[in-house]
């Protein structure tokens, strides 16, 4: 894993023990940190319970000079490890910084204000990474953030780096936690996915490419409106050297405003305009617009790292795309199945739906909006819409002027109704515009349970 000599001797407390805070659990430790963790999930905790991270001495090497009513410092592990108690975090006096889990809302969470109110700096796993970097092998470090588009730009970087024979990892907001990883050798690249709350979490990563794809409305309960989202976003840069190189593409307002106030990075800055025409048919994973798009920000990215245009182009040519983002799992009776799970917005639902000229549509679960503006104008690619969750009432009554459409109300309803209408040449398209949380743990599970009601039809 990767651990800093910065974090020895520190105390952290850490809230979350998902997948990101479990990792970031163990590396502090393994770096000489106490740390206190806690999660209102029991079988979350569970895990650490037992955990040979723990040691004796929890409580004990409080050095004389404490100041009274401090809390006190445990001592290393004999084998200069740090320790690690499970508890609520009710006192955060004596802290170094509380780590907190992306999904934690900094704007409404009350150890998030008690935190602020003690001084103790809030931080996340990125912000612990960036701390590491002085003490791994020379590197670089691409961040890569947008409402839309940045896991599988992310992942194309990624792999074209892989391609050119690059020593590379990709982690972050990608469902890969950066602290459980091992350190690349030197001339490694790291390809970290950024969503908005976890650049809230940092304050020192300095990207040597830093690639903003795009801004629309999106996680707007945990910002002051839509501009405090775009200036979370915007943060990505003000973090970099002046050096440095920054992709923005700019076919949405707020972007192009982002890109004019880097105007001074000159050469070191490349704008990536909509709407420019590629030959995308080499690359059938990379299929529309967005994908365009997608791949104009990963093609500047590596030309920035100094990768072949042999090698950008082998990189294309073999990508094999995302799960669970337009990705066809099946084919029956001349029907394709399409999962595209991860379309959590009707923004990143309408490119989807544009790619396909005849789409049974299964769309809803936890609205993030009102609406579905975004998918208008591909209206016309769509020959039948399925709503479910949450959503399916609501969405039907919205989509019923424009199409034909059945609230069904579960995925698996959806699935055998739109089977029983296509007809060969159509697409059974999952692409909600919606969170999955109404009905599923996350949009892995639903694009899971998508499959098996596919393979069902079998």
């Amino acid at each position: 894993m990767i651990v800093a000599q910065a974090w020895r001797g520190k105390r952290y407390a850490v809230l979350g023990l998902a997948r990101s805070g479990a990792a970031t659990v163990r590396a502090l430790v393994a770096g000489g940190a106490q740390v206190v963790a806690w999660d209102s999930d029991e079988s979350k905790r569970a895990v650490f319970a037992t955990s040979p991270l723990r040691g004796e001495g929890w409580g004990e090497g409080q050095p004389s000079n404490a100041a009274p009513g401090t809390a006190p410092h445990p001592t290393l592990s004999p084998e200069g490890r740090g320790l690690l108690e499970v508890a609520p975090l009710d006192d955060l006096s004596g802290f170094d910084a509380l780590v907190v889990s992306p999904g934690v809302p900094l704007n409404t969470h009350p150890l998030a204000a008690t935190a602020r109110a003690a001084g103790v700096p809030v931080i996340g796993d990125i912000e612990l990474f960036a701390q590491a970097r002085a003490d791994l092998p020379p590197h670089k470090v691409v961040g890569i953030t947008g409402t839309n588009g940045k896991s599988t730009t992310t992942a194309l970087v990624h792999h074209i780096l892989k391609t050119a024979g690059i020593p590379t990892l990709m982690g972050g907001n990608i469902g890969l936690p950066i602290l459980e990883q091992d350190a690349l050798p030197e001339g490694g690249v790291y390809v970290l996915e950024l969503s908005s709350y976890q650049i809230d979490l940092t304050q020192t990563l300095d990207c040597d490419v830093a690639v903003l794809l795009n801004i629309t409305p999106d996680h707007l309960d945990r910002y002051d409106g839509f501009d405090g989202y775009a200036a979370s976003k915007a943060r990505l840069f003000a973090m970099q050297s002046a050096e440095h190189d920054a992709v923005i593409g700019i076919g949405d307002t707020p972007s192009a405003e982002i890109a004019r106030g880097l105007s001074a990075k000159g050469e070191h800055l490349t704008k990536i305009a909509p709407g420019v025409c590629m030959d995308q048919s080499n690359w059938p994973t990379l299929q529309g617009p967005h994908n365009a798009q997608n791949a104009l920000a990963a093609i500047a990215v590596v030309k920035a790292l100094g990768v072949s245009e042999v090698d950008i182009d082998r990189g294309l040519t073999s990508f094999t795309g995302l799960p669970h983002r337009m990705e066809q799992i099946a084919s029956y009776g001349g029907v394709a199945y399409v999962d595209d799970s991860k379309a959590t917005n009707p923004e990143s639902t309408a490119p989807a739906l544009a790619a396909f000229d005849r789409v049974h549509w299964i769309v809803g679960g936890r609205a993030k909006g009102d609406d579905l503006d975004a998918c208008k104008p591909a209206f016309g690619h769509v020959v039948h819409a399925y709503t479910i969750g949450e959503a399916g009432p609501k969405f039907a009554e919205i989509l019923k002027g424009s199409m034909p459409v059945e609230n069904v109300g579960t995925l698996d309803a959806a699935v055998r109704t739109a089977a029983a209408n296509a007809k060969p040449g159509d697409t059974v398209l999952l692409s909600p515009a919606c969170a999955s949380f109404d009905q599923f743990r996350d949009y892995e599970a639903r694009g899971a349970a998508f499959r098996a009601s596919v393979e069902s039809l079998a």
